[in-house]
């Protein structure tokens, strides 16, 4: 028998339809928005994925599912599609760009020292950059040999830990050449979970370096016990997931702010003038900006014979070329022999540098450039006094 009380299936259906086409134009100002963000972090130099914000976003639509008496796992599984659109379409955007901009990877997640070096360095540069988070160093310089990216900043050594010898087994390889470098400040802070207090903490994780960099700290706290990760910010990132009073991290006020942390102590670093060394890396040189001082940078392994680096020492101070930096690396191949990078200021072109190479190929068994670049003149050592 008919009830002219029941819902009528056609008006149900219409208004289902009513509802799918207000979600299409929402879905579709979300995407216009999304190409607003994608001018917003081309000029701010900020990476179009971070999969660490995009977990907590998950994390609070799961919440908010829940709350409204939805499927949160259904939730979840939409939204990762509605983000990879988006991601899709920022990406989009930019490649409709009349300017490209320039593609730069470095390693770690928002927050990592190298993300913000990165951001210092390429913000408001004209047609804007594409930053990018790697896994690893290796993974950075893969990308640039492979053309997934334009550039790659690599840390190469810091005033507190020394050198980072990844870096430089990386450059041995001859496939990158140093294009540029930066300096940058490094302020390292305990983070913790909110609430979190210094004497109930026991686990601290953080990237061998950032935790060589604090060993005073560690020594002066001798109920935290040190925790090598592969990065700073993802160890601010791993605290948050963790969700364990009794872990904290090592990284920077910034990841603290990113992954909801509190910060425990701050300028724990054992230097107060702690700092990185970044080198940009492609696969070409550049041009070097007018005014700037030059800096050249090559490897070299020696010949087998008696004072060999003393007379390669010798040839640069003749010359009067001022080296910036002496390090020597093991040659994986060949047990117990080395090579050496050097750093020079001067341009690799010039008359002077010219001459010193051509004496020094009959003192070396291998000898390559690595690039001349523009010195960071935080990086130059001080001017003799008087």
């Amino acid at each position: 028998m008919f009830d002219p009380t029941a819902p009528n299936l056609g008006s149900l259906r219409e208004r289902i339809e009513m509802i799918d086409r207000q979600i299409i134009a929402l879905l579709a100002e979300r995407l216009r928005m999304v190409e607003d963000v994608a001018e917003a972090k081309l000029a701010a130099a900020s990476p179009f994925r971070d999969r660490a914000r995009e977990d907590l976003l998950i994390e609070r639509l799961r919440g908010e599912a829940t709350a409204a008496g939805l499927d949160p796992h259904e939730i979840e599984r939409l939204y990762r599609v509605v983000m990879d659109m988006s991601v899709a379409h920022q990406e989009a955007t930019v490649r409709r760009r009349e300017d490209v901009p320039l593609r730069v990877i470095y390693q770690g997640v928002e927050g990592s020292y190298s993300h913000l070096a990165a951001q210092r360095c390429y913000a408001g540069r004209s047609g804007g950059v594409l930053l990018t988070g790697a896994d690893s160093f290796r993974a950075a310089a893969d990308a640039v040999v492979r053309g997934a990216a334009d550039l790659a900043l690599l840390p190469i050594e810091n005033t507190t830990a020394g050198s980072i010898n990844e870096t430089y087994d990386l450059l041995a390889e001859g496939h990158l050449t140093i294009t540029g470098e930066v300096v940058s400040a490094i302020e390292h802070c305990l983070l913790a979970l909110p609430g979190a207090r210094l004497e109930d903490l026991r686990v601290v994780m953080s990237h061998a370096q950032a935790l060589a960099q604090c060993h005073a700290f560690l020594a002066a706290h001798p109920h935290l016990r040190a925790q090598i990760e592969i990065d700073t910010a993802g160890s601010a990132r791993k605290v948050r997931e963790l969700g364990d009073a009794t872990f904290a991290a090592i990284a920077s006020a910034s990841s603290a702010t990113t992954y909801g942390l509190a910060i425990v102590a701050r300028a724990i670093q054992t230097e107060s003038g702690n700092a990185t060394r970044f080198v940009e890396v492609g696969l070409r040189p550049a041009p070097l900006p007018e005014g700037s001082t030059a800096k050249t940078s090559l490897v070299l392994s020696l010949a087998d014979r008696p004072g060999a680096l003393g007379e390669v020492l010798m040839r640069f101070a003749a010359r009067g070329i001022s080296l910036t930096k002496l390090e020597s690396r093991p040659i994986p191949a060949s047990p117990w022999s080395y090579r050496f990078y050097i750093d020079a200021l001067g341009h690799a072109a010039s008359e002077p540098f010219q001459a010193t190479l051509a004496e020094l190929r009959p003192l070396t068994t291998e000898l390559r450039l690595l690039g001349t670049y523009a010195a960071d003149p935080a990086g130059l050592p001080p001017p003799p006094p008087g």
